[in-house]
């Protein structure tokens, strides 16, 4: 398996014949400007797109890349229905709780403490709830993307369920958890082989780096990946 960050919560996930893109916010999102990689790198041979909620820091160039590359849309029921009046015709609707096999991996809609609406001109879109993704291939890794979230404790529940060997995990503050916090939930509620954090540095207001997470956790499981880099799992 493959892994790679590009910024905010954006991951490409390879496994078996299967490539897929988490949360693909590229335009607009600073960290992956920066880097220089195009987006065409990006989505090359992408064959599924997972969408946590419907932030425009989350949904991005969902559209655009799944009409390019023939890509299948997973989100939850709402958001789908509304990416369909954008043009998207390829996706696979779901809410919390559920899973559907994609062929190559298992993908399952977790619980996320969030908002999950679109305000634009004035109007509130609400686009279903916020959500995480499990990625469950039958011989790689567990994979969870915890979407935009605070600390909870049926955390736990997650992990007795679905045992997440992967974490990615926002720590930017603000909008999401913490360092304090994100550290806390990692070291309390699961056993997580690898811990990637996530949505940081992309915006002003949100924390810069990593570093205060990555003190906090204070364990060597811990992967700050540079933007574009390919990390084996």
């Amino acid at each position: 398996m493959k892994i790679i960050w590009y910024g905010h919560s954006c991951f490409r996930v390879e496994t078996g014949s299967s490539v897929i893109l988490l949360d693909p916010f590229l335009t607009g999102n600073a960290t992956f400007e920066a880097s220089g990689i195009s987006q065409d790198a990006v989505q090359d041979g992408v064959t599924h797109i997972l969408v946590t909620h419907g932030h425009g820091d989350h949904v991005g160039d969902t559209v655009a890349i799944a009409k390019a590359t023939g890509a299948t849309v997973v989100t939850n029921y709402d958001l789908c229905m509304w990416l369909t009046k954008q043009g998207l015709d390829k996706f696979e609707p779901m809410n919390t709780g559920g899973t559907i096999d994609l062929g190559d991996f298992k993908a399952s809609l977790v619980r996320a403490d969030h908002s999950a609406g679109l305000v634009e001109l004035d109007v509130n879109f609400p686009l279903g709830s916020a959500n995480g993704f499990v990625i469950t291939p039958p011989e790689d890794p567990v994979i969870l993307h915890m979407g935009d979230t605070d600390i909870f404790s049926d955390m736990e529940l997650l992990d007795d369920i679905y045992e997440p060997e992967v974490g990615l995990v926002p720590i930017g503050d603000r909008f999401t958890m913490g360092a304090r916090t994100a550290s806390m939930a990692c070291k309390r509620f699961f056993d997580f082989d690898l811990v990637v954090p996530c949505h940081y540095g992309t915006f002003p207001i949100i924390d810069q780096t990593a570093d205060a997470f990555v003190d906090e956790m204070d364990k060597e499981e811990v992967v700050v990946p540079k933007v574009g880099e390919v990390m084996d799992v």
